[in-house]
């Protein structure tokens, strides 16, 4: 005897879809307002018009914001990850060890008096070393 329920799949699907989409709005509506926020080329003015605008009439304020200000969302976003890979990239070079040519010739030298490593991988290392110098 199958189970009887009052919640069939078709309706657990359309909850699901609709939860779905409700999570997407949201994500939305923060991008945009977020943006709002980032905006240097307009004044407080204006953007308390936008947040009015999206906070009285939210679906019809987000749509309108997206297709009038898509390009210019594009560039901003564009610009806070250059800047970000920019801060990023600088703080990688300096922390990161600089490579002392005399340093790692010294250091070829020791293992090659060793035995570790050959008279051509000496060469190798020193021409490397004096290379990056």
């Amino acid at each position: 005897m199958p189970l009887a329920t009052s919640y069939p799949f078709l309706e657990v699907f359309w909850t699901m879809l609709i939860f779905f989409a409700f999570v997407v709005w949201l994500w939305i509506l923060f991008i945009v307002i977020a943006d709002i926020f980032r905006r240097s080329d307009t004044s407080a003015w204006v953007k308390v018009a936008w947040l009015v605008f999206i906070i009285v009439l939210p679906y019809l304020g987000v749509f309108v914001y997206l297709i009038a200000e898509h390009n210019g969302m594009t560039e901003r976003s564009v610009e806070q990850q250059e800047a970000a890979k920019a801060q990023m990239d600088q703080y990688v070079s300096s922390v990161a060890a600089k490579a002392d040519p005399a340093e790692a010739i010294a250091k070829a030298k020791a293992l090659l008096d060793q035995g570790a490593i050959t008279q051509a991988e000496f060469d190798t290392i020193k021409q490397k070393a004096l290379a990056t110098a």
